[in-house]
């Protein structure tokens, strides 16, 4: 409950219920839009017009702002003609439309309907207090004729009181019409104010220091929201702009768009996976195309468009002198291409990255000795080296994973991934390596699997009662 004046508060009841209607004002999830410190104008009264959402403000660099259409993140149910448009295309004629309504002369004609809208809200406040004094007559009326009435005669007694009641409940009516006749009292400026302000506008609209959320708020008292109406040609924009009195305007621009231009992305798409960046650059230029800038193309534009729209360079440019790829490392080696591709992102080998993504290694008589000794002392791929470390003795029955590999013919990551997919059942030894359970049946089954997989073609087939293939 709450009573009011029970003591002295920090603040009047006024000021309190000021700071919750602010404060409601504020809160964005209830659907608030208050003016915000960005230079994006229309931020919070931009609305889509071909799915009829809020459009979201987004600020990129280069003091760069868009409005998006929020559709595509809330359902995936975004419309053909949904986009997203640069702030600047739309607040510059927005803020051409209320500059050219705030002249001298529209203001004029509004002072002359505000005169006309005070003297219709004055008539409305006199037949209010007259309808409240008329309230106020019958319901003393009321209240007279029940005091003076007898105690015995109670029917009567009853319906004076109903009347009364009812008497009281029209005045109370009466004082909220009136109260609220006068809150709805429009609070206007001074004509001469008004008028010199006008005539000062579009100064103080362009003065370095007046902030972006004041030209916000001066923008929302007369618009009411901000619509990209559907236009299916991508260069133009359809912008409808609602006023607080109920009127519409329309507005046609030609789209102030950044982006490289579809005629252009089509042919490096097209082109990219087999040209050069060099040949592509002849080719745009050859066919009058520019950047979304309104640039000539060179080979820093076709690398962004590359990267923006993820079309590959082609693979068919040779290595550089002293260079060869993974796969034929590998092949030079005898090793897997996983093997080979280890060492290369683990920095074991010095290799670079083109643009299409391949990985180019330097190779020379050095380097082809060093793998070739790297592989000789590893246990991993050369089982049978230096290196290799036989199972202990408490793993006796079991083979390691190079062990099957030999024996099924497979490469060992065959072997891991039947172990990784539970095809064959593993324990890791104190060392961490993995130890297969091994027998006839294990054996046969391992083989069936083997001669079932597509992707791994057994080399061989027979086996010694040793193990050695």
């Amino acid at each position: 409950m709450v009573i009011h004046d029970h003591h002295d508060g920090y603040i009047t009841w006024d000021d309190y219920e000021d700071n919750q209607a602010k404060l409601e004002a504020n809160c964005t999830h209830k659907g608030a839009r208050p003016p915000r410190e960005g230079l994006a104008l229309c931020q919070g009264i931009m609305l889509c017009g071909s799915c009829g959402r809020p459009m979201t403000t987004r600020y990129h660099r280069g003091d760069r702002a868009a409005y998006e259409c929020s559709a595509s993140r809330a359902d995936q149910q975004a419309t053909k003609t949904c986009r997203s448009i640069a702030a600047d295309t739309v607040d510059e004629p927005v803020t051409e439309r209320l500059l050219a309504v705030l002249t001298p002369q529209q203001i004029a004609l509004a002072l002359a309907a505000t005169e006309e809208v005070t003297d219709r809200h004055a008539r409305s406040h006199r037949a209010a207090e007259l309808a409240l004094d008329r309230a106020r007559y019958e319901a003393d009326r009321a209240e007279r004729a029940f005091t003076r009435v007898e105690p015995e005669n109670r029917l009567v007694a009853r319906t004076l009181e109903t009347r009364w009641e009812a008497k009281l409940a029209a005045l109370a009516e009466a004082e909220q019409a009136l109260d609220g006749v006068r809150k709805a009292r429009p609070a206007l400026p001074e004509p001469d104010a008004l008028k010199a302000l006008a005539t000062d506008l579009p100064r103080l609209w362009h003065a370095p220091d007046t902030h972006h959320k004041d030209r916000k708020r001066l923008l929302r008292t007369l618009i009411a929201d901000v619509t990209l109406l559907p236009e299916p040609n991508r260069n133009r924009a359809r912008i409808g702009v609602r006023w607080h009195t109920g009127a519409t305007d329309e507005i046609n621009v030609m789209r102030n768009d950044l982006r490289t231009p579809t005629a252009a992305i089509d042919l490096i798409t097209r082109l990219g996976p087999t040209h050069t960046d060099d040949e592509l650059v002849a080719q745009l230029n050859a066919a009058g195309l520019t950047t979304g800038k309104k640039r000539p193309f060179d080979v820093k534009a076709v690398r962004w468009a590359r990267h923006a729209y993820r079309v590959r360079a082609p693979r068919t440019v040779p290595h550089r002198d002293g260079e060869i790829g993974i796969d034929d490392m590998a092949r030079i080696l005898g090793v897997s291409y996983s093997a080979a591709y280890y060492w290369v992102t683990h920095h074991r080998l010095d290799a670079r990255q083109d643009r299409s993504g391949r990985w180019c290694v330097t190779w020379n008589e050095t380097v082809e000795a060093d793998c070739r000794a790297r592989i000789a002392s590893s246990g991993h791929l050369n089982p049978t080296g230096p290196g290799a470390h036989p199972l202990p003795e408490e793993v006796h029955g079991c083979l390691t994973v190079h062990d099957v590999a030999m024996r099924l013919g497979l490469p060992a990551d065959a072997v891991y991934y039947w172990i990784r997919i539970h095809r064959l059942h593993a324990r890791r030894t104190t060392s961490g390596r993995w130890s297969i359970p091994w027998n006839d049946e294990i054996e046969a089954s391992a083989r069936q699997s083997a001669a079932h997989t597509k992707k791994y073609t057994p080399t061989t087939q027979t086996t010694t009662a040793g193990g050695a293939v």
